[in-house]
Order: C-alpha cells, then sequence, then structure tokens
C-alpha cells in the first residue's frame, strides 16, 4: 500500500470522540499518509507493518486507534508499546497523555532502566492501561511478576529495527512469545532487514502493509544550526547567545509546562524581558502576549509545542531549541515557527552530549544537516556590550535633556577641578553596573564533556575495565552488550572501547569518570534476563588467562570474542 492521493481528516478515520475532541484542541486536522494508511487497519482489528521513517507521524499513527479501543474502565494493561531508547519512550508516553487527555481514568506507564523502581511500582500498582517501555526493563517487571499481561490486546513494536541493531533481539522474541495470542499486533521501522521480516512472519496474522516515503520538510530558508553544551551550562550559553546573536523575535521551547515559567523567570533575572506560554494560561492571556510579541512590546516567549501551535508571528526571526525534541516531527513544527512569508529564519539547538543520538535522527528524518556553531567567548559577550554601551551613548548626545545636563557637568568640573573622562565614567557607574558584572571574566570550563566539532579528531577517552556477568555460556554478542549498556546507562558509542567475551563473564573498557549513578543503573540492567553485576574490574584478577581464553585455560569461541563498537 502506498500513499493515497486523498486528503480525508483525522473525523473521516473513526476515531473515538475524546480522541478527536484531543486532536481538536491541538490543532490536528489532516492526517498525515502512514496515519492515513495506518489507523483505519489497526480500528478494523487488522495486524499491521508500517514501513516509515521517523518523523511520519508513526507515534500518532498507533496511539490514536489504541486510545480509540481502550476500556478506561479496567485498570488491566491492555497496551504495550516497545521502543528502544528511553528517550523514545518518554516522547512516546508524552504523546498518549496529549491524545488522552478526555479519556477519564486512562494512565500511561513509561518505563525504562536508568529510572529508580519506585514510581514504577507504584504505577502499576495503580493500574496502567497502556504501558510503554525498553525491552530490558519489560522483561525486568516480568520476571518480577510487577507486570501482567494476561490482559493484553495490543502490542506495538516500535522503531523495531533499531531495536534488534541495539541486541534486543532476544528480549523482543521473548516478549512476543509470552504475550496473548489473541493480541493485535502493529510493527513499525525505517527499513525491513531480514530479522524484521522474521519477526513479521513469525508473529503477526496477515499483517497489512504500509510504506511512507519520507519528505524533507524544513525550510530551505531557515538556517540550522546546533551548539553543543553541558546540561548544567545551558542557561549560560543560552544567555551568551542572546547577548551576541541579533534578533528581532525568539521562541524558546522547552518540554514541559514547568519549564517554561523555569527560564523565563532565569532569563529575567539576566535581564531580558521574557514571558511564559503554556497551557495554563487562558485564552485571552495568549492572545495578548502574542499581540505583545507581534508588535514589538516582546522579543522572547518561551513555550511548550502544545502552546505554540498555530502562532505564526513574522516578526520571529529565531527558533531555540533550549530542549531537544525527542520526535523529529516536533522539530519540523517548532523551527516551522520562523522563516516565513519568505523571510530568512535561525533555528539553533541546544544539544547536551549525550544527546547526539536524538541530533542524528533529526537530521536523518529531516536529510538535512544541521552546522555546529562555537559557543560565543566572554570576549564576543564584552565587546557586544562595549558596542552597545557606545551605541546609547551617541543616543543620549541627541536626547533633550542632554544641554541641562551638560551644563551642571561643566559647573561640577568648574567647582571640583575634575576631568570630564572621571565625571563621565562615575555617571555611567551610577547609571549602569559595576565593571565585573558589566564585563564577563575569561572563560574557566569548556561548554560541554569532551565533544569536538565534526569533522575534527576526537582524543581517545581514559577509559577503565568493567567487568558484567554475561559471557559466552550466555550467548552474549557485542552489539547486545553496546546496545543495554547504551540505553541503560545513557552512554553513547564513543563512551566504549574494548569489549573482551569471555567463558561466563566479559570485559568492558567503559569511561573511567562513569558516575556512581550511572554505575548503579548498569548493574541493575540484565541481558537475555541475566543481571550484569557490573563493577570495576580489579588488576590482577584471572591475570594467568589470556585474553579469550576462559577459566580452564581453554580458547573460548571467537565470534564476538573482543570487538570495538561501530
Amino acid at each position: 500500500m502506498t500513499e493515497s492521493e486523498d486528503q480525508p481528516t483525522f473525523h473521516d478515520l473513526g476515531l473515538g470522540s475524546p480522541v478527536l475532541r484531543a486532536l481538536t484542541e491541538l490543532g490536528y486536522e489532516v492526517p498525515s499518509p502512514i496515519q492515513a494508511g495506518t489507523i483505519p487497519a489497526l480500528l478494523d482489528g487488522r495486524d499491521v507493518v508500517g514501513l516509515a521513517q521517523t518523523g511520519t507521524g508513526k507515534t500518532a499513527a498507533f496511539a490514536l486507534p489504541i486510545l480509540s479501543r481502550i476500556d478506561a474502565r479496567s485498570t488491566a494493561t491492555q497496551a504495550l508499546v516497545l521502543a528502544p531508547t528511553r528517550e523514545l519512550v518518554l516522547q512516546v508516553a508524552e504523546a498518549f497523555g496529549r491524545y488522552a487527555h478526555h479519556l477519564t481514568g486512562l494512565h500511561v506507564l513509561p518505563v525504562y532502566g536508568g529510572q529508580a523502581y519506585a514510581p514504577q511500582l507504584a504505577g502499576f500498582r495503580r493500574g496502567a492501561q497502556v504501558v510503554v517501555g525498553t525491552p530490558g526493563r519489560v522483561i525486568d517487571h516480568l520476571e518480577r511478576g510487577t507486570l501482567d499481561l494476561g490482559g493484553l490486546r495490543m502490542l506495538v513494536l516500535d522503531e523495531a529495527d533499531e531495536m534488534l541493531r541495539m541486541g534486543f533481539q532476544e528480549e523482543v522474541d521473548r516478549i512476543l512469545a509470552d504475550t496473548p495470542d489473541a493480541k493485535q499486533v502493529a510493527l513499525f521501522s525505517a527499513t525491513m532487514p531480514a530479522p524484521i521480516r522474521r519477526i513479521s512472519r513469525q508473529y503477526l496474522r496477515d499483517p497489512v502493509e504500509i510504506t511512507v516515503r519520507a519528505r524533507t520538510v524544513t525550510a530551505a530558508n531557515t538556517r540550522q544550526r546546533f551548539l553543543t553544551v553541558a546540561g548544567p551550562r545551558k542557561m549560560d550559553a543560552l544567555t551568551r547567545v542572546l547577548e551576541v546573536e541579533p534578533f528581532e523575535a525568539m521562541i524558546i521551547f522547552v518540554r514541559t509546562k514547568s519549564a517554561t515559567e523555569d527560564v523565563a523567570e532565569r532569563l529575567r533575572s539576566r535581564g531580558f524581558a521574557t514571558e511564559a506560554i503554556n497551557g495554563d494560561l487562558s485564552q485571552p492571556q495568549r492572545e495578548k502576549l502574542i499581540a505583545q510579541l507581534r508588535d514589538g512590546t516582546l522579543d522572547l516567549l518561551v513555550a511548550t509545542d502544545v502552546a505554540a501551535r498555530g502562532l505564526d508571528v513574522e516578526r520571529i526571526t529565531h527558533v531555540v531549541n533550549y530542549d531537544i525534541p525527542t520526535d523529529p516531527e516536533s522539530y519540523v513544527h517548532r523551527i516551522g515557527r520562523t522563516g516565513r512569508a519568505g523571510r530568512s529564519g535561525e533555528a539553533l539547538l541546544l544539544v547536551t552530549p549525550r544527546e547526539k543520538g536524538l541530533l542524528a535522527a533529526i537530521e536523518k528524518a529531516t536529510r538535512q544537516p544541521l552546522t555546529e556553531m562555537e559557543l560565543p567567548t566572554p570576549a564576543d559577550v564584552n565587546a557586544r556590550r562595549v558596542a552597545k554601551f557606545h551605541d546609547a551613548i551617541t543616543a543620549a548626545l541627541d536626547a533633550p535633556a542632554h544641554a541641562v545636563f551638560r551644563d551642571l557637568v561643566l559647573g561640577y568640573v568648574g567647582e571640583h577641578d575634575v576631568p570630564l573622562a572621571d565625571i563621565a565614567a562615575a555617571l555611567a557607574v551610577m547609571t549602569r553596573q559595576e565593571p565585573g558584572e558589566f564585563l564577563l571574566p575569561p572563560d574557566t570550563a569548556p561548554p560541554a564533556r569532551e565533544k569536538p566539532a565534526r569533522g575534527a579528531g576526537r582524543p581517545r577517552p581514559v577509559y577503565a575495565s568493567y567487568r558484567i556477568g554475561v559471557g559466552h555460556y550466555q550467548r552474549v554478542t557485542p552489539g547486545q552488550i553496546v546496545g543495554a549498556l547504551a540505553n541503560e546507562g545513557g552512554l553513547d558509542r564513543a563512551d566504549f572501547g574494548r569489549i573482551d567475551i569471555r567463558a561466563d563473564y566479559s570485559l568492558v573498557e567503559l569511561p573511567a569518570d562513569l558516575s556512581k549513578d550511572a554505575q548503579r543503573a548498569l548493574t541493575r540492567t540484565r541481558i537475555a534476563g541475566q543481571p550484569l553485576n557490573l563493577r570495576p574490574e580489579r588488576p590482577g584478577r584471572d591475570s594467568g588467562a589470556r585474553p579469550g581464553a576462559n577459566r580452564r585455560g581453554n580458547p573460548a569461541p571467537s565470534a564476538g570474542r573482543t570487538r570495538r563498537p561501530t
């Protein structure tokens, strides 16, 4: 099945009225091709294979029919969505929450590694009709008995090819095999490699296959850049950009309502006239802020995705993604607020080192690379402040009151015999700041943990060796190890050194500065149902065994024995 020429609305697809009401409030009108093809099939109870790139609206394609068929009166888990990463889990759970706004009693529970068990256990006790989770944590809860899938009616594999690439094939197979046979299954993947075909043949019943080609949908006249910055220094980085970058009006996007107020307040405390716009504002308040943005009495607005829908102001020259969106489709919607009516626009993305995977997903979905920019230095900021100071002096020379104050200053000179330059400096101190506040000191630290610009040679990280409790006896592969550790510990592939798989354990090189929190999270991580029990490898342990040999000194199987992730 391919993309249709028809343009149905969401009201034509058979969705439930509470879901349609939420879509109307969100400003959704026309479904994307993957949504138009998938939603009717899922509502009819058919299994579905959806082949589409990230950013084509896949989340709504399965979430909307699930919510239209869910029984919110029952607290049993009726729908399970498996996703490869915690970021995608959170994105999907948030989307379900938006679409289920008018479904009373419906609970959506995200479960993923690295999060404390207490909130997840509390969510299961309360009852969650929809569970969104990573394969490893879902199996963990199944083994603990905290997740009961006896009443499961719908199962979704989101980004299935990515899940298998990260080494979750065994976990996916186990979950599919352990769930009721009568369930409905939807599988979404950007590609259709042989393992995905096998899953489709083995677990899906006569599935409808929908294929959608991705299109580049970002404006050609919008320059897209990103800035790598450590999370705690985001506000400092944003402040420098605001001081150095010329702009008319700007929207700063964050993920949550509370973040809009927090970021706006912090910017106000730094001297920027800023307002927050979110779902808590009444319509008159919202209209007032948009009018101020349009007439130039307000230049900075901090917003959520939902609050910014329908916001069309030509003055907006810049869009800043303070929080990187977990969905490329959201990124496209955000930066669509600038570069309108033929004008040029600027889109800036703040990315922490651990969010580079989300950046890659955005570039892949939009098929447009983002250019890395340098953080403005204190010297850049100081030069800009001095230029503004000079401009203010020039403007004041033409002010009507200039002649009166000039006579007062000359009178002071005659009485006290003080040079005019000293008097001017004293007046500046009276009306502005102390020099220590006016001029920034030089940087004392880089903006982010060691991440050079693209194309530059990356220095080799300092590694330490860690032992994990799985090896050849558990049939693990380097890909499974990298996938599990990266997903549960928030690592990326640059954080891995050598992987030495032995008989019943493996040695993995990870950053020597791995945090205690990350170590604790990885200790609880499981591969193939086995806890990793990650711990630092003590020097001299098993020193008599050569790499790749088991404890009896016999060579271990060679497949995947020692390897670096690619």
